[in-house]
């Protein structure tokens, strides 16, 4: 009975919770700006754009769902690399995991906070707003399991309803709207097939990045078998069906060129819709909702750190739990990372940067499927990819497509992201010789 009082584990609804609040957050108000900027102006265009990137997650899902129903274990990719090809390729993932992958988008979430609060209180530095959220949500992260997910879902119920109202607003209440056709037209296929419209699946896989988020605590699960599959459809599917709605939205209140390349899109269209002092009201309500995108990270996260340390003695100290069962070295580890990156990098740099490793190992990890059903061929899965191989095939061909072009549009932030796994590499085997040295003494 103690180590069940201990250790509390995570259900469907809270699973759900972590899932949606990871994928909502700072690409859906960000990135339209950027899309835009790249010549991808057509309503039926983008509506298409935004829709491939629900197609790339939930199949994305599905391979992950299937993959953690027969590993079930926490770490996400880091466990899955790790048993399907080689633990150099597992580590280096959790390297990335480590230093950028769940850092970088916590500072990137952060970022558009303060940059949206910035517009209700204009006195304020951005970064510093973002820097106190970064560490108070760590602290109640830092509390313990059950804390942290009251947490989650109070402010994921806030976000999903203060969506809800946007939505409902827009289309009810907005002075001005546009004059917009959702019917494909010759303009559309041309944007569709353009190198602008793939280097937007950049912007757009990173907003639906997070579709993966309870593969990364597996471990804290109840019932995982049933409930990491439910966990990662489910949410895949809401969040694709509000992404939709919610860039209709933009595009029916605002008139393009005041959206154009904006960071801050979510203000701009409620300036449209409530009038400037509505518009400042909402940026204040939008800063609010992202603390749910940063708290489900600040949760993820030091699970992948933490298993890094139960493998490696050479990062042993990384392990470290509360009596509670909360990481709290690992907790402390990602949240510095993160604070060093909002100081340093441009919102930019880092999304670059970070969608090109983020598909490098999403790639691999859903390709792993194919390898895992040779090698067990006769294995009991709980949950089965519906449509293999060609779902698989789907989201493969996707990555590679979006990685190519990005590659060829921002070679150099592909080029620091590689550079990243290689020194994660370097890493692997300091870490390997440690603890040869520490067995044969």
């Amino acid at each position: 009975m103690k180590n069940s009082k201990t250790f509390q584990k995570i259900g469907l609804l809270t699973a759900i919770s972590y899932v949606i609040a990871n994928m909502v957050g700072t690409g859906v108000f960000t990135s339209l700006g950027f899309q835009l900027a790249g010549g991808v102006t057509d309503l039926a265009a983008i509506m298409i754009l935004w829709l491939m990137g629900g197609i790339i997650a939930f199949t994305g899902a599905q391979v992950y769902a299937e993959l953690g129903s027969v590993m079930p274990r926490s770490g996400g990719e880091y466990h899955f690399l790790s048993e399907l090809y080689h633990p150099a390729l597992g580590f280096m993932s959790g390297f990335f995991s480590m230093f950028v992958g769940f850092a970088a988008p916590i500072a990137l979430a952060s970022m558009a906070l303060g940059t949206y609060f910035s517009n209700v209180y204009s006195g304020i530095n951005p970064k510093y707003i973002a820097a106190t959220v970064i560490v108070l949500v760590s602290l109640v992260h830092s509390i313990s399991v059950k804390s942290g997910g009251v947490f989650q879902n109070i402010f994921t119920i806030i976000k999903l309803l203060l969506i809800l109202a946007f939505i409902i607003a827009g289309f009810v209440i907005t002075p001005e709207p546009q004059n917009l056709s959702i019917i494909p037209s010759s303009v559309t296929w041309s944007q569709v097939l353009s190198s602008g419209f793939a280097v937007s699946l950049i912007f757009v896989y990173y907003s639906y990045s997070g579709w993966n988020a309870s593969a990364y605590f597996v471990s804290e699960l109840k019932n995982p078998a049933k409930n990491l599959p439910r966990s990662l459809i489910v949410g895949t599917l809401v969040v694709t069906v509000l992404y939709l709605f919610v860039n209709y939205i933009f595009l029916y209140v605002s008139p393009i060129s005041s959206l154009n390349g904006q960071l801050d899109i979510g203000a701009v269209a409620a300036g449209d819709i409530f009038g400037r002092k509505g518009g400042i009201i909402m940026s204040g309500l939008i800063s609010l909702l992202l603390i749910s995108t940063i708290s489900s990270m600040i949760f993820a996260g030091p699970r992948v750190i933490q298993v890094i340390g139960e493998d490696y003695s050479a990062f042993s100290f990384i392990k470290r739990k509360r009596k509670n069962g909360v990481p709290l070295i690992a907790i402390l580890i990602q949240s510095s990372i993160s604070l060093i990156l909002l100081f340093t990098s441009t919102f930019e740099q880092l999304l670059t940067y970070l969608g090109f490793v983020m598909n490098i190992f999403a790639f691999l990890t859903v390709a792993g499927v194919f390898i895992h059903r040779k090698k067990y061929p006769n294995i009991e899965r709980p949950f089965k990819t519906k449509g293999y191989p060609i779902i698989p095939m789907i989201f493969m061909a996707f990555i590679i497509w979006n990685m190519i072009f990005m590659f060829k549009e921002k070679t150099v932030e592909t080029l620091i992201g590689l550079a990243t796994l290689l020194v994660g590499l370097a890493f692997y085997y300091i870490a390997k010789a440690l603890a040869l040295e520490v067995n044969e003494s």
